[in-house]
């Protein structure tokens, strides 16, 4: 039992994880503005082109404003917590590699083994919702897809019969798409990511400052229609389109200057984002009274509604194509995490092995791409959706918990950046986490606790045995 409980505890040590980044076949392409692109691109997605607008007409009225601000804090708060360890512990893995290095083995494994599962749903998710955009966009144009082909089982709309819908086509080949993208190595993946994160950020500063003008200020009064339980209600929503930084760090090893850029990276891409997010809502509950916006397509139809009908096309189209970066970070993610724990033994080694020109783990990669299509092919969004949101707040707690730990037990550590306020900043984004939790549903709780267990078998079956700092572990063939 006690040797049990010793491997459970067993530390990565800090030490080691340079030298061992240095063979991992993996190359430092990144740039500090690339780096920023892919968390720009992972941040900003369907939190300001689709959930801004039902959150203000659900949720918050204009105090929407506040709910970005609040899950802004949230966020910021486990930012910075990431941003240090990103400075300190340059490897892959992000919160895996972070609570292994810290709080032990068993901790590392149990949030790497959730990422995997959030990341990749996280995919699915989002491509569905793309794939609603696109059957908008057809039906505008007056093309209609067979309906085998145009969404999951049991996703019927009414006059349709039960059972026509067979597969979300078009949601599956766009996992499979972007899982083609990131194969084409890491070079050029970041190249596609960067234009469309420009595109996308373009796209909102258009609706920014063309939407300014359109602004009413009578919609923003009463400014908390639902008062200010409605506004916090809200911030638990939109918490989940205010992260995207953590996937992010799992790019650690392909990024040049890693310990100075990636905490700068993490920052900057939150600020950005933050600011978009603040001015967008402004114009969009400026525009049109909360009771009036569209829920599912906010801001091309608030223009369509002051008689600018060519723009809100135009931004229909700059969310498909720009929703698309949120498939790539976290994509990206799901691929980082399983190496890293691939290659520290946890799983098995076959899959930690990267192209020989192209230096990205091609494996890995394909797998997770064929998971996430067969997720978004399959299952309704709102199922989809019920497999995310645990894992990131789970990973964000152990973070935040283990910033504080290490600060206390290693303070001799090089630090590029520390986390202003320690203990209080991390402990302000274990509170929040652990708030937001108590707003998930019964189901996302029993899904997470499938998945764990299964996760818990696997451990104690074969990772604990495995890994490489078991020192009786025994040469496993790849």
């Amino acid at each position: 039992m006690a040797s049990v409980l010793d491997g459970m505890l067993r530390r990565k040590p800090i030490d080691q994880i340079d030298d061992e980044g240095a063979a991992s076949g993996l190359t430092r392409t990144l740039g500090l503005w690339q780096l920023t692109a892919i968390g720009v691109g992972g941040i900003i997605g369907a939190g300001i082109f689709s959930l801004a607008g039902a959150v203000a007409n659900e949720k918050a009225g204009p105090g929407v404003l506040i709910s970005f601000l609040v899950a802004g804090i949230a966020s910021a708060a486990a930012a910075f917590s990431y941003a240090e360890f990103a400075g300190l512990i340059p490897r892959a893995g992000s919160a895996y590699t972070y609570g292994y290095a810290v709080l032990g083995e068993f901790t590392g494994w149990a949030i790497g083994w959730d990422l995997l599962l959030e990341y990749t749903a996280i995919v699915a998710v989002v491509a569905i919702g793309i794939s609603g955009y696109f059957n908008d966009l057809l039906g505008f144009l007056d093309v209609d897809l067979p309906l085998w082909m145009s969404g999951a089982p049991g996703t019927e709309p009414k006059g349709i019969a039960d059972g026509s819908y067979k597969v979300n086509l078009f949601a599956a080949l766009l996992c499979l798409l972007i899982a083609y993208v990131l194969n084409l190595g890491m070079k050029s993946a970041a190249r596609f990511e960067t234009a469309l994160v420009y595109l996308k950020v373009g796209i909102v500063l258009l609706v920014i400052v063309v939407g300014v003008f359109k602004i009413n200020t009578g919609h923003y009064s009463p400014f908390l229609p639902y008062g200010w339980s409605g506004a916090f209600t809200g911030a638990a929503t939109v918490f989940f389109a205010v992260f995207g930084y953590d996937a992010m760090s799992t790019a650690a090893e392909e990024s040049q200057e890693a310990r100075k850029h990636m905490p700068k990276a993490i920052l900057y891409s939150l600020a950005i984002s933050m600011v978009l997010y603040v001015l967008a809502c402004l114009v969009l509950t400026g525009m049109v009274d909360y009771q009036d916006i569209d829920t599912n397509a906010a801001f091309s139809s608030a223009f369509d509604s002051v008689g600018m009908d060519a723009l809100g096309a135009v931004i229909a189209v700059g969310a498909i194509l720009g929703v698309l970066t949120v498939l790539f970070t976290f994509m990206m993610g799901a691929t980082r995490v399983w190496f890293s724990m691939s290659r520290d033994g946890l799983l098995p080694g076959w899959f930690a092995k990267t192209h020989q020109t192209r230096h990205v783990p091609t494996r890995i990669t394909w797998i997770l791409g064929a998971g996430s299509a067969v997720i978004a092919g399959f299952l309704p969004i709102a199922e989809a959706a019920e497999l995310t949101n645990i894992g990131i707040l789970l990973a964000f707690i152990v973070v935040c918990i283990a910033v504080i730990v290490l600060r206390y037990k290693r303070p001799d550590l090089p630090r590029e950046f520390r986390t202003p306020g320690m203990p209080i900043v991390p402990l302000v984004g274990v509170g929040f986490s652990i708030w937001l939790i108590t707003f998930l549903q019964w189901q996302t709780w029993a899904r997470f606790g499938v998945w764990f267990l299964l996760g818990c078998v696997v451990y104690f079956a074969y990772s604990r045995r495995a890994s490489v700092l078991n020192p009786g572990r025994r040469s496993l063939k790849d």
